[in-house]
């Protein structure tokens, strides 16, 4: 509900503020503005839902039986929330927000842009029409493949850093021990596996971010379609 409905939500409003300030009719569809938009979007999304991707990331790395990397244990979201403040504060809850920024800022740049573009190429080229669940299917499936391709090197980063270590800084405070910033993450990884590294475990990712863009999208067009006839009647 954080992520998500933040970068669907406040697309379009981002997007047509920006055509505005340049002087462009709000209609148009700029490749600048779009990714801009989307980026945009996408950051205050991760922000918002940091902590509860924090605590997901978490929670599926706990395992008592075969454990690997950082090991938290909590009994649930509320559990984890409550010991990570008294343990950090909110800086705990947005450690690693700087990676959750670049990995949504990311995907969020190409998906709608694209989702939008090869929607308006099927609709133009009577290849589909307009307002059709295939439309939407097909648009969001494109758009899916894109999502995964820039997405995924600062996924690896996210999980990366939500799941290394910690220590205690000489100011008192808590940091990674392994990572300094997700930049710094990818360039470590990079050094130590190669480009392959930063695309470990891209299938996976690509199996649950192509459904996911798939309904989320094609639901967001069925819901505005249907939103429009009711506010027109």
């Amino acid at each position: 509900m954080l992520l998500n409905g933040s970068r669907l939500g406040l697309y379009e409003p981002f997007r047509r503020t920006i055509n505005c300030i340049i002087g462009r009719p709000v209609t148009d569809q700029i490749p600048l503005t779009s990714v801009t938009a989307g980026a945009v979007s996408g950051a205050l999304g991760a922000a918002l839902g940091n902590p509860l991707f924090l605590i997901k990331a978490r929670m599926q790395a706990y395992s008592p039986a075969l454990p690997v990397g950082t090991q938290h244990f909590y009994k649930n979201s509320f559990d984890a929330l409550s010991t990570i403040w008294k343990s950090e504060k909110i800086r705990g809850l947005y450690r690693g927000v700087d990676a959750a920024i670049l990995r949504t800022a990311m995907g969020s740049s190409v998906q709608l842009p694209t989702y939008n573009w090869t929607k308006n190429q099927l609709i133009t080229r009577g290849i589909l029409p307009a307002n059709s669940v295939w439309t939407y299917l097909a648009s969001s499936s494109v758009s899916g493949v894109c999502v995964c391709l820039v997405m995924q090197p600062a996924d690896t980063a996210l999980t990366r850093m939500y799941n290394q270590p910690t220590v205690m800084g000489p100011d008192g405070k808590r940091r990674g021990s392994l990572y300094k910033s997700p930049i710094d993450c990818l360039w470590k990884t990079f050094k130590v596996e190669g480009v392959y590294g930063w695309y470990k475990g891209s299938t996976a990712h690509f199996l649950r971010i192509a459904p996911h863009t798939i309904i989320t999208l094609t639901a967001n067009d069925i819901i505005l379609t249907a939103y429009g006839r009711l506010a027109s009647s």
